[in-house]
């Protein structure tokens, strides 16, 4: 295995190559006009599409990743559940500084490539050329503007730059040798910084400086300035700015951006439209400039209707609002309406479901029997995995320990079947030899103190398969000597009482990031984080820098939180490698996260007519960003209406 940073070195140099060749080849791509914006380039409003590409965008060959070349053209439906949510238009078009492609490898993607010395000196180079949605220049000085007059700006940002720049207390030194330049440095490495950028809510480390140079005091004219201040009922230029800087949430149509699709819609509305971004940095290699869709509509609905207009096939692409519980009513649609078809793609969370003993819970007595490795093993020998699987997931799903997916290249089989075979035998004697012996006369097994082995574990109510598991799940136990008692709670009352030691033990999904390479932070695998819920007040005393919460004091949790800074220090892929291996053996002999199933499928609803959706793809937040790590703005209509 090789040096991670000249890996990089190599990603980005392969994609600076292309880059090159794909501009040395725009004199024979001759670029076609976009019939969306032929009117406004005829009436002058827009200038013709190879003068609004840069100079070397980027140039997919459809045939070689396995697509067919598209047809512009065409609305795209969709629904979210809240207004808030057109904020999805950001993750499903997924333009980033850097992105994963489909095999979850890094490459540049707005920037033309990226040069890497071991994680200290990391030099972005931008695209000569490149504009933002609005027609102005992308370069250097949006990163300048942002970096000097945004993040370092104690009015609009009190709490200074974001925490993944600083390195051992220290921001970069950022400079900006040219305008299509810049560069970040730091004492020691800070090998968080690129796989940040491609998250699916991603820190935006620039921002369209002409734009926002009319809100901010220190280049607006006064005048000019107060008066927008007024008009917005803002109570000061610092809240102007902020409200009118919103990169993520896209709710602000003026704001220009780099994204495939543009907001075209002001105020709340039951549909929200985006229209294509004229100035958008892809093209394929025919000489038709991405996205092939016009527009995308997205329709605000009540979350119970999503699978419901699904069904009635009123969308054209759907995966957010629908779950398991859903494929056979949709499966049903696929053959009455006869206008779609139902895919079932795996999902990337570490686990469907999964229980989290609380080790940190307040009460000692249980405290002490959950602290217990060979307590947690028998609650997860305890489990019937594949009846859970035949009962729940009709056996789409694949039954284990919560540990990552096999697309992982940390991914080892038995760290998956970890304590995940069924054994009733094994797990009452594990409970015997706990301490736990003796039993009262309805056979539940008794605490120390004479109470009754009965674990509470609360859940956010959310999901119908997660009850029916837990029910399944209670028994199981039964014939273990263990009584499940099931609370359903609101999700914030659950995270609260997580936090605050009240809760014995919780069930959500596994890790969030089931598809970790060597280059991902392995920080959510050691007690960092007061979410992860086996562990809230380890979590906050990292969070809080030893404030609040309680320091670990159990040697294998010490133990990941030594790899996790053993991997930040770490210069090679060999030793990010094998230290990511010994934190998965430790989770997968301690089971902090009893896991049940995972990779179950996720249902797609897609339109008969749209054309480059995977059938087989998957359905993850981080990495992937749902649509967006398939490309979303590759997808096209067979009619191309």
């Amino acid at each position: 295995m090789s040096n991670p940073f000249r890996q990089t070195r190599r990603v980005a140099t392969a994609a600076l190559l292309f880059a090159l060749s794909a501009g040395t080849a725009m004199a024979q791509i001759a670029m076609k006009p976009v019939p969306y914006w032929a009117d406004d380039v005829a009436a002058g409003k827009l200038p013709p599409v190879d003068q609004r590409i840069p100079e070397h965008p980027l140039v997919v060959d459809m045939a070689q990743k396995g697509r067919t070349t598209g047809a512009q053209g065409g609305t795209l439906h969709t629904m979210v559940t809240r207004d808030k949510d057109i904020r999805q238009m950001v993750v499903y078009g997924y333009a980033r500084l850097v992105g994963y492609d489909e095999q979850y490898n890094l490459v540049p993607d707005i920037l033309e490539s990226v040069e890497n010395i071991d994680d200290t000196v990391i030099t972005l180079h931008l695209r000569p050329g490149h504009k933002w949605s609005n027609g102005d220049p992308f370069t250097s000085e949006d990163f300048r503007y942002w970096w000097e007059d945004v993040a370092n700006n104690e009015e609009l940002s009190p709490s200074g730059p974001p925490d993944f720049l600083i390195v051992n207390d220290k921001l970069p030194a950022v400079t900006f040798p040219d305008e299509t330049t810049v560069v970040f440095e730091w004492d020691a490495p800070n090998p968080d910084f690129l796989q940040t950028l491609a998250l699916a809510s991603p820190p935006f480390i620039y921002r369209p400086a002409k734009f926002l140079k009319q809100y901010h005091a220190k280049y607006a004219e006064d005048g000019s300035l107060q008066s927008a201040i007024v008009n917005a009922k803002a109570s000061s230029w610092a809240a102007l700015h902020n409200k009118l800087d919103n990169m993520y949430k896209f709710d602000n149509p003026e704001l220009p951006t780099l994204q495939p699709w543009v907001n075209a819609d002001t105020g709340n509305k039951i549909r929200h439209r985006f229209v294509r971004n004229p100035y958008y940095h892809r093209i394929d290699s025919t000489g038709q400039q991405l996205p092939y869709i016009d527009a995308v509509e997205m329709e605000i609905v009540a979350g119970g209707l999503v699978a419901a207009k699904s069904y009635a096939g009123e969308v054209d692409l759907q995966g957010r609002g629908l779950d398991f519980a859903d494929i056979p009513v949709l499966k049903k649609g696929e053959k009455e309406n006869g206008t779609f078809k139902v895919l079932l793609w795996p999902t990337g969370v570490a686990s469907q479901l999964a229980i989290y003993p609380n080790l940190n819970v307040d009460d000692p007595v249980w405290r002490e029997v959950l602290r217990k490795a060979d307590v947690r093993r028998a609650l997860s020998l305890g489990i019937d995995r594949p009846g859970l699987n035949k009962a729940l997931f009709f056996n789409l799903a694949v039954p284990g320990a919560m540990t990552v997916l096999p697309e992982s290249p940390m991914f080892q089989e038995k760290f998956r079947e970890s304590y995940a075979v069924r054994d009733v035998e094994k797990a009452n004697a594990l409970l015997d030899a706990a301490g736990l012996d003796k039993k009262g006369a309805d056979g539940i097994r008794l605490l120390p103190d004479g109470r009754p082995m009965e674990i509470v574990i609360e859940t956010a109510g959310e999901r119908q398969e997660e009850e029916n598991a837990l029910q399944i799940i209670t028994d199981n136990w039964k014939d273990i000597g263990v009584k499940l008692v099931m609370r359903p709670l609101d999700r914030d009352i659950l995270r609260n009482r997580v936090y605050a030691g009240t809760s014995m033990a919780s069930t959500w999904y596994g890790w969030d990031n089931g598809l970790p390479q060597p280059f991902t932070s392995p920080s959510y695998l050691a007690p960092m984080q007061q979410d992860f819920q086996a562990w809230p007040k380890w979590g906050q005393y990292y969070q809080t820098g030893g404030t609040a919460g309680e320091a670990p004091d159990m040697p294998e949790a010490i133990r990941l939180m030594e790899l996790a800074d053993a991997w930040e220090k770490a210069t090679s892929d060999e030793e990010r490698f094998q230290i990511w291996t010994e934190m998965l053996a430790i989770h997968a002999d301690q089971l902090y996260g009893i896991g049940t199933v995972n990779e179950a499928p996720q249902p797609i609803v897609v339109s008969n007519r749209l054309r480059n959706v995977p059938e087989r793809g998957m359905w993850a937040w981080d990495p992937g960003a749902h649509f967006g790590v398939h490309r979303m703005d590759e997808f096209y209509f067979a009619d191309g209406e």
